[in-house]
């Protein structure tokens, strides 16, 4: 059995008496043929969630397996990161120059590509409990092979699976002449795998693969040597971290992100996710506690009925942030001093972390006392309240979860993970955790988040429904939605009331649709209208609510920065106008005639040069300089100060 040691860190699996005294490797394929004749036929390779997994142990082991069919391995993991793919040849022009700036030599992982293909051989599995998000719909072989799963019990999983193998990617330290190793990005599953190794519950070999761009935390994953079976660590497996870059933040989601900031509580605590709306809330934070007039300014123009309700003013206490996901959004608001509240000594708490280049290199260069406050831990302290539950109900007053969502019904329920039909988006993670703590908890809140409409070929839907075929969170536990039109608080309210709220926050022109729905189902009373304030809740009302404060600067369209040069941020709005465009050839045709008579500002022809359209050298690339052209134009951005 695995021994704890007084300091609190791991001891060694039982395994190791067959690893040693083979420790380091450099040699993937030699660590692969390693573990192989050690274990035997039967690997069961657990890989963490996202940054954290070892891609050199994971690919020398498929490819062991793949040779050799006699050799059972199954995979169990989640959040598999790829480079982007392009499907058009403008996204070839606009990606590959991002993609090899971006992420270098990241190395692609094989039973990734297999999957794609269809070619995984038929002693190898894979099992995945969270998927990037939307990248394995068409993927037969993914769906099947998907286990819906909560993300602490995962591990559960695992271990029932016979776990024999964790690969992970670690940073390196030598401290007073001894070697130590830091789970660093991905303390979420692990530490809980080797808490479960030490109780008897399961053993594995945890094996490490050194990455020198990592940043070494401290904290409960910071492990001595004997924690690991074996090490991959030389040159020659070292390689970029995958680092996605900020996208932009548009004033719809400007607009979600101020409605939530108006609900987070000084002296709170704080969970966010990543992406437009993470970063959204998050600068909407900032913007209260630094610029209180801009952020009271924004709350008025949005919502001028209830513009003095809710928290307002600056933090004082400030929050504590709890987060299975460390977001880069967490150093910016410990910048500004909204991230200021400590229990036992910690800002932060987090299970695992990804972002763009900066986040990696601000925690690399971070000094050792605000980092040691920054503490990486186990996903099941982080998502439940389980074990030293009153000292966890104390820290986490006031606490606000906040995740997105993809749809709503008018009832309350949230579809986040997947589609009507099964097939799988993205995946449950942690939100039925977060969404459940903020019931148990007295003064929490659950908040989830998303944009009222999507387009898809030119066309608008609505992202409120009345019903539909699958829900991630039942109605029974419906609590804060917030979309770009306001907040619906939705909890303890009648089944009338609550339709009536989310009918509020609905897109205009989906209402009548909706509402009429509602009724025939007896939901809402016949001679029920909705407030005439609440149906102008159109796109064109936000954008003049806003639009004078991000000409301003108030609300930049990158609030942390981004990896995209000046012209690839100009050509994103214009290429995306473009795919949308490509769903009709009547939309296409229109826009190629505007770009004939179109004008090429100055920085417009470095957006030609970038996607090497500025001298056609065939008749696609006319077209496509034609089109792109049309699009630059029709996207431009009005004058600083021209706003009204």
């Amino acid at each position: 059995m695995a021994r704890r040691s007084e300091s609190g860190q791991y001891g060694p699996s039982s395994l190791h008496r067959i690893m040693k005294p083979n420790f380091d490797f450099t040699d993937p394929d030699a660590l692969a043929e390693h573990l192989v004749r050690t274990l035997g036929r039967r690997i069961v390779l657990a890989l963490p969630l996202g940054l954290g997994k070892a891609n050199h142990v994971a690919n020398a082991l498929y490819a062991r397996a793949a040779q050799d069919r006699s050799i059972s391995l199954r995979i169990f993991t989640a959040l598999s990161l790829e480079k982007p793919h392009y499907g058009s040849e403008l996204e070839r022009r606009f990606l590959e120059p991002v993609i090899e700036r971006l992420f270098g030599d990241y190395p692609e992982l094989l039973y990734v590509r297999a999957l794609r293909e269809g070619s995984v051989p038929s002693n190898i599995d894979v099992n995945e409990f969270f998927f990037l998000a939307g990248r394995w719909l068409r993927v037969a072989a993914a769906q099947r092979s998907y286990i819906s799963a909560n993300y602490t019990h995962a591990a559960r999983y695992v271990m029932e699976r016979g776990v024999n193998v964790v690969g992970q990617l670690v940073a390196r330290r030598e401290t007073n002449g001894a070697r130590r190793y830091s789970l660093c990005c991905n303390t979420d599953l692990t530490l809980d795998l080797l808490q479960a190794r030490v109780e008897g519950r399961t053993d594995f070999l945890l094996v490490g693969q050194v990455n020198a761009e990592l940043p070494f935390m401290p904290g409960a994953g910071d492990l001595p040597a004997d924690t690991f079976g074996a090490v991959l660590d030389g040159p020659q497996t070292e390689h970029s971290l995958f680092a996605p870059p900020n996208e932009p933040v548009d004033l719809a989601e400007h607009a979600i992100g101020l409605n939530v900031a108006r609900l987070v509580p000084d002296g709170g605590t704080l969970q966010i996710g990543i992406g437009q709306g993470g970063d959204a809330a998050t600068h909407a934070l900032i913007l209260r506690h630094r610029e209180n007039a801009a952020f009271r300014e924004a709350i008025a123009r949005l919502s001028p009925w209830d513009a003095d309700t809710g928290h307002l003013a600056p933090f004082d206490a400030g929050l504590y942030g709890l987060s299975e996901m460390f977001v880069a959004g967490f150093l910016a608001l410990l910048k500004a001093g909204v991230l200021k509240r400590e229990v036992d000594g910690a800002l932060l708490h987090g299970a695992f972390f990804l972002g763009p280049k900066s986040f990696y290199r601000s925690l690399r260069e971070l000094d050792e006392a605000t980092l040691a406050k920054l503490r990486m831990t186990a996903v099941s302290f982080t998502n439940e309240l389980y074990g030293d539950e009153a000292a966890k109900r104390a820290a986490r007053v006031g606490a606000r979860f906040v995740n997105s969502t993809m749809m709503a019904t008018l009832l309350g329920a949230a579809v986040s993970d997947a589609l009507e039909d099964g097939r799988v988006v993205s995946g449950v993670g942690g939100q039925y955790n977060f969404v459940a703590q903020a019931f148990a908890l007295a003064d929490a809140r659950s908040i989830l988040t998303f944009k009222a409409t999507r387009s898809a070929g030119g066309k608008a839907s609505s992202n409120t429904r009345f019903a539909y075929g699958h829900e991630t969170i039942p109605r029974h536990l419906r609590d804060v939605f917030i979309t770009e039109y306001g907040v619906a608080d939705l909890r303890g309210k009648t089944d009338e009331e609550t339709v009536q709220a989310m009918l509020a926050v609905a897109d205009s022109r989906f209402q009548p649709e909706l509402m009429r729905a509602a009724k025939d189902a007896d939901k809402l009373a016949k001679t029920y209208e909705i407030p005439k304030a609440k149906r102008e809740n159109t796109p064109e009302r936000i954008a003049a609510a806003l639009a004078p404060l991000r000409a301003r600067g108030c609300l930049p369209e990158y609030p942390f920065g981004t990896d995209f040069s000046e012209s690839e941020q100009r050509l994103l709005p214009a290429l995306e106008m473009l795919s949308e465009a490509s769903a009709s050839p009547l939309r296409l045709a229109k826009l190629a005639l505007q770009g004939f008579s179109a004008t090429s500002s100055a920085q417009e022809q470095i957006c030609l040069e970038r996607m090497a359209l500025d001298k056609p050298r065939s008749w696609q690339d006319r077209i496509y300089q034609t089109l792109l052209r049309a699009t630059l134009y029709a996207t431009r951005k009005p004058a600083a100060g021209g706003a009204s």
